[in-house]
């Protein structure tokens, strides 16, 4: 990383800090709300089906701007857990919700697929055998959406990665902050002689795109024969 200066690599590590932890946070509601919207049937299902998607039609900085008036400072929410040391609003954590938010479809959609695929008769026989529901989804449904869940993962954190209008409306443009890499190419091509740099940074996010696409596949494939014994 030599070839990238000071500023540039802070808002590189700046970056993967925020999309490991969007990722992170985003996987134990991913996998309840897939695992709703691919065998349960309730009342509200097709409004929860559509408030997960919303993210993907919305205008990202519609999604920052709801963030901002229900979390920011001077929000009744935001104020409440500001006092009691939670900060979303121009901080870091905010840009790994915002960045959360806007990649939860992608992990949705790449595990509810997943669970689709999977035969309910094979739940329904460790049923038989006395299993409780947590036992049967850890031993029978969870090996068998491996490849599905590590899809979404990388997915969410790729989107993550890319992620800026939601993010920048939500917590700003903060050097060292806020500032991740689509923030700082911005900032970059809004001052003289910031082309270099930018492009600096466009080529990272090429190659760290590709790369996550890349690995999302080989282990997914792996995972895949694994669970079929090959």
């Amino acid at each position: 990383m030599d070839w990238l200066g000071p500023e540039e690599w802070q808002a590189v590590r700046l970056s993967l800090r925020v999309a490991f932890w969007a990722m992170l946070a985003s996987l134990p509601p991913g996998v309840l709300c897939a695992y709703a919207l691919a065998r349960w049937r309730f009342p509200g299902r097709q409004l929860l089906n559509l408030l997960v998607h919303l993210p993907l039609v919305l205008p990202p900085v519609v999604t920052g701007y709801l963030l901002l008036i229900t979390l920011g400072r001077r929000a009744p929410l935001g104020s409440f857990l500001e006092g009691l040391g939670i900060t979303f609003a121009f901080h870091w954590t905010g840009a790994a919700l915002a960045a959360a938010i806007m990649g939860f479809p992608l992990l949705v959609r790449a595990i509810r697929l997943s669970l689709e695929a999977v035969d309910p008769k094979l739940e329904e026989a460790a049923a038989t055998l006395g299993a409780p529901p947590v036992w049967r989804f850890l031993t029978v449904t969870l090996p068998l959406i491996l490849p599905g869940l590590l899809a979404g993962a990388v997915l969410s954190f790729a989107k993550a990665m890319g992620e800026f209008g939601a993010t920048i409306t939500f917590v700003s443009n903060i050097p060292g902050e806020t500032r991740t890499l689509p923030s700082a190419i911005y900032a970059f091509l809004q001052v003289p002689g910031g082309e270099a740099s930018a492009l600096r940074l466009v080529a990272l996010s090429v190659i760290l795109a590709m790369s996550a696409l890349a690995l999302s596949e080989l282990l997914a494939h792996r995972i895949a024969r694994r669970v079929r014994g090959a």
